[in-house]
């Protein structure tokens, strides 16, 4: 097979007429040769850092949506379904993904539960991480978001690193916010990436440290702007992730909207390139071609080096997309779960109090992390609910592995005027999330997730959305497509309902992850980023 086409050569920094020939499976040559043809030739993208599980996908699934944009491998944290299902769920995702072309690069998942402060359904101890690190489906020790782990040299903490040096394999950060002296011995104890960084100054420090600095765009976190200035000078050093990508954002685009982004302002196409496309490779060691006389013939055919439409996608030597169309074949899978409650009652949700104030999670449009704030308590017959008028929701986590009373919260941002949203996906323990405006709202969203044996769903006392998600309560048993289309249904249900968030069910689902600041709310407690303790909701 040969291709033709102005081949981008990223390393040399130069781009020609040229043609490639591929034979099984591998670039057999790589010539300048004259032509017409005006479409560019260059090496796929790779996403540095995702949890496939947020696109509440299968792998197989997700490989269908990706290859449309152009992108022929992941780095990918199994660290959603492990905190469900445990080792068992890393090799469902390993297994699941081999039946694709796309190349899934998955990691141990190094914080299994991510903390001790909330339940999971799974623990994954160093001894684990020893049998995963073993294998060679896994390339990386997956972020370590045990940073005061680190800091203070928890042994087993400590034990999980030692085992991914001893295989001679990466380790990810976590580490939002962290500089100074204690950033410094994070780096020291061998993580090498951070995809958390919020602010300039934050991510310039750790690249001046030595630290690879990953810009994150996702459904929820988007950190591009903050962050993308940075790479003129720094572009050896840095990579472009998604992390959390819901499915209709996944069938607009990928890795390939951060390159126009970036080349939109003026950006060098070619350190652009290095970022998306070859660092990676280098970094976690991955199976994936760069382009190269030998090398797999994983690559890409654009329309150009502004907008990069892509006209066609090859891993392998393959055709798995062209021109919007997927060719990646469905493929069957089970769907494990582990959903072990039953239904709740209104009274589960009732706070009793007679408090003045209270502790609010506020959180924040675009971002992982919230503040807290106090606002004045709003009580009918004793019991603590939602005050619309301020936007101060009743939010609740249910412990979904068993039955246990419900941890009550209040949040600001959500803007429901009526009506509730909930989901089973909650990072990182998944348990069951939600944020309403009245406590009969608040139950039967829940009781519909749990019905589904897991999902995300949107009620307004009359009418109910739902994509239910039984693999592993966390992913749909549905096509891409499909799952696009009833998440895209329930998130304008919930904008109706008053959501003036650009993504109110990714926001949701980090409202329960304690390990990123300030407060969060687990299926124990209301608990505190900044002190790693729980908190009182009543303030006085």
């Amino acid at each position: 097979m040969q291709i033709q086409g102005q081949i981008v050569d990223i390393s040399n920094r130069r781009i020609y007429s040229g043609e490639i020939t591929v034979e099984n499976g591998k670039i057999t040559a790589l010539v300048e040769k004259q032509h017409e043809v005006k479409t560019y030739i260059l090496p796929g993208f790779i996403d540095a850092h995702i949890h496939i599980e947020s696109s509440m996908l299968v792998p197989s699934e997700f490989a269908k949506l990706a290859v449309l944009h152009g992108t022929v491998a992941t780095i990918s944290d199994p660290h959603e379904i492990a905190n469900v299902l445990g080792v068992d769920g890393v090799f469902y995702m390993i297994e699941n993904g081999k039946k694709v072309p796309l190349k899934f690069h998955f990691g141990a998942p190094s914080c299994v539960p991510a903390t001790s402060f909330e339940s999971a359904g799974a623990v994954i101890d160093s001894d684990g991480i020893a049998a995963l690190m073993a294998s060679p489906d896994i390339y990386y020790l997956a972020e370590m978001m045990n940073y005061p782990g680190v800091l203070f040299d928890d042994a087993e903490v400590m034990k999980k690193i030692e085992w991914a040096q001893h295989f001679n394999k990466p380790v990810d950060g976590h580490a939002p916010g962290l500089r100074g002296e204690p950033i410094r011995k994070y780096i020291s104890a061998g993580i090498t990436t951070d995809h958390e960084c919020f602010t300039f100054e934050e991510a310039e420090e750790k690249l001046s440290l030595g630290m690879k600095v990953i810009i994150r765009e996702g459904s929820a976190a988007k950190n591009f702007e903050a962050l993308i200035d940075l790479l003129p000078a720094h572009y050896e050093n840095m990579m472009f992730c998604s992390d959390d990508k819901h499915p209709d954002d996944l069938i607009v685009g990928h890795i390939n909207l951060l390159c126009a982004r970036a080349v939109a302002k003026g950006m060098d196409v070619f350190k652009v390139l290095q970022a998306a496309c070859i660092n990676p490779i280098h970094h976690y060691k991955m199976n994936v071609g760069f382009l190269n006389t030998n090398d797999a013939a994983d690559f890409i055919v654009v329309e150009d080096l502004v907008d990069f439409k892509v006209l066609k996608t090859y891993i392998n030597g393959e055709l798995v997309a062209e021109n919007g169309t997927s060719f990646v074949k469905e493929v069957a899978f089970e769907t494990p779960n582990n959903f072990n409650i039953s239904a709740k009652n209104v009274a589960d949700f009732c706070v009793p109090s007679a408090a003045t104030k209270i502790r609010v999670i506020e959180a924040l449009e675009g971002q992982l992390i919230t503040n807290e704030i106090h606002h004045k308590a709003l009580l009918i017959d004793g019991n603590l609910i939602s005050d619309t008028d301020n936007d101060i929701l009743k939010m609740a986590v249910v412990n979904r592995y068993q039955n246990e009373k419900p941890a009550i919260a209040f949040i600001k941002n959500f803007g429901l005027k009526k009506g509730a949203i909930a989901s089973s996906v909650a990072h990182d323990c998944h348990n069951i999330v939600v944020v309403g405006t009245s406590d009969e709202a608040i139950c039967q969203a829940v009781n519909l997730i749990i019905e589904n044996r897991g999902g995300v769903c949107a009620v307004n006392g009359t009418e109910n959305k739902l994509l239910a998600l039984p693999v592993g309560g966390i992913m749909s048993d549905k096509s891409g497509w499909e799952a696009g289309r009833l998440y895209q249904e329930i998130d304008a249900m919930a904008k109706d309902l008053g959501s003036q968030l650009k993504a109110p069910f990714m926001t949701l689902s980090f409202m329960a992850l304690l390990v990123i600041p300030d407060l969060k709310l687990s299926d124990k407690g209301l608990f505190s980023g900044k002190s790693f303790s729980f908190v009182d909701l009543e303030v006085e």
